[in-house]
C-alpha cells in the first residue's frame, strides 16, 4: 500500500539517542505549563501574577481574580481536548499506517457532530453526558463508514482515498447538520457556533462529565503502543510475531474513537491538531509509539491551549474560536504533506 510520509528515514530515527527523548518530554511539560499560565493571564484583560495566584486559590475579590477563576476551567478543557486530539491522531495514523489520518480529515469529528445535532433536534438531548455518549456513537459510525468507502476499488484503503473519502463525507455530514438544525431557529445559532470548535463554554461540570471518557480512551490508546509498533512492521510480520492484527487494530481504534467523540461533544469539531502533532513528535522523538503517543498528547495539549490564547489576544476584546486558529495552522501543513512528501508507508 503506497502512502504519504512526513517522517525521517527509518535509519535516522533508529540512530536518535534514547537519552534525548526524556529531554524533549521535559521540554514539552515546560512549554505546556507556560501556555497554561498564559491562558489564565491573557484575555480581554491582562491579569498579573498576584491576581493569578489569588484566583487559583479561589478568591474573586476583584475583576482580575474573577477572570482567573473563569479562565481556569477553559484552560483545563483546552489541555484535555488538545491532548485527546493529538493522541487520537497518532493512534489513527498508526492503525491505518496513513500519515494523513486525522479525526477531522477522516470525518470522525463531523460524525460525532451530526450525532449530537440529531440528538438535540430529534430527541431533545440536553445533558453533557448524553452528548458524549451520542458523539462517541457517531464518531464510531463515521470512522467505519469512511474506512469502508476508502477501501473500495483497486489498492484498498490508500491514504489519498481515505483522505478524499473523509473530506467528501465530512462535507456531506456538515450539510446534514445544517438540514437538521436550520428549521430550529431557537437552537440554530448555538449549534452553528459550537460547530466551529472552541473551548470558551467550559465549566467545572463539563470537565467532570468528559474526564472519565477521556481517561478511558487515554488508557486504551497508551496500552496499544506495543501493538502499534508491531503493526508498523506490516500485517504479515506483525502476525508472525504473534500479534492478533484485527484485534489490535480494533482496540486501538476504540481508544481513538472514545477520545474524538468525547472531545467533540464538549468542544465541537476541531480539525488538524491530530494531523500536525504526530508528525512533529516523530521528528523529535522517532517512531516508537511508546514515546510517540504520550508526546502527541502533551504537544496536542500545548498546541490547542496556545491556539486558544492566540485567538483571545489577536482580536481583543473579542476572540477567535480555537477551531479557526488550528485550521489556519493546519490547512497549509496538510497541503505541504500532500504535495511535497515522498510517497511511502508509515
Amino acid at each position: 500500500m503506497t502512502q504519504l510520509d512526513s517522517r525521517p528515514a527509518p535509519d535516522a530515527a533508529e540512530r536518535r539517542p534514547a537519552r534525548v527523548r526524556p529531554l524533549w518530554i521535559v521540554a514539552g511539560l515546560v512549554v505546556l505549563a507556560a501556555v497554561m499560565v498564559a491562558s489564565v493571564a491573557f484575555g480581554s484583560r491582562f491579569v498579573g501574577w498576584p491576581d493569578i495566584v489569588a484566583g487559583v486559590q479561589g478568591h474573586d475579590d476583584n475583576l482580575n481574580q474573577a477572570a482567573v477563576v473563569k479562565r481556569i476551567p477553559r484552560t483545563f478543557l483546552a489541555v484535555l481536548v488538545g491532548a485527546a486530539l493529538g493522541l487520537a491522531g497518532a493512534v489513527m495514523q498508526g492503525v491505518t499506517r496513513n500519515p494523513l489520518a486525522d479525526p477531522g480529515i477522516l470525518g470522525v469529528n463531523m460524525g460525532a457532530s451530526l450525532a449530537v445535532a440529531v440528538g438535540i433536534v430529534s430527541f431533545g438531548l440536553s445533558s453533557a453526558s448524553a452528548f458524549i455518549w451520542v458523539a462517541i456513537f457517531g464518531a464510531a459510525v463515521a470512522a467505519i463508514f469512511v474506512y469502508a468507502v476508502g477501501s473500495l476499488g483497486r489498492g484498498g484503503a490508500t491514504p489519498l482515498k481515505l483522505a478524499l473519502a473523509g473530506t467528501a463525507i465530512s462535507a456531506a455530514l456538515a450539510s446534514l447538520i445544517r438540514a437538521f438544525v436550520l428549521p430550529r431557529s431557537d437552537i440554530a445559532s448555538g449549534v452553528q457556533s459550537w460547530e466551529i470548535g472552541g473551548v470558551g463554554g467550559a465549566g467545572p461540570e463539563s470537565l467532570r462529565q468528559v474526564l472519565p471518557f477521556l481517561a478511558v480512551g487515554l488508557v486504551i490508546s497508551l496500552l496499544s503502543a506495543k501493538s502499534l509498533n508491531s503493526l508498523a512492521l506490516g500485517d504479515d510480520l506483525a502476525a508472525g510475531l504473534g500479534e492478533r492484527v484485527a484485534l489490535a487494530r480494533g482496540i486501538a481504534a476504540l481508544g481513538a474513537v472514545l477520545l474524538c467523540g468525547a472531545a467533540t461533544a464538549v468542544a465541537g469539531p476541531i480539525w488538524f491538531v491530530g494531523l500536525i502533532v504526530p508528525h512533529a513528535c516523530r521528528l523529535l522523538l522517532g517512531l516508537d509509539h511508546r514515546w510517540l503517543l504520550p508526546s502527541s498528547a502533551l504537544l496536542g495539549a500545548a498546541l490547542l491551549t496556545a491556539s486558544d490564547v492566540v485567538g483571545r489576544v489577536v482580536a481583543r476584546p473579542q476572540e477567535i474560536d480555537v477551531g479557526i486558529i488550528t485550521a489556519l495552522i493546519g490547512a497549509p501543513f496538510f497541503i505541504y504533506i500532500v504535495r511535497r512528501q515522498k510517497v511511502r508507508e508509515l
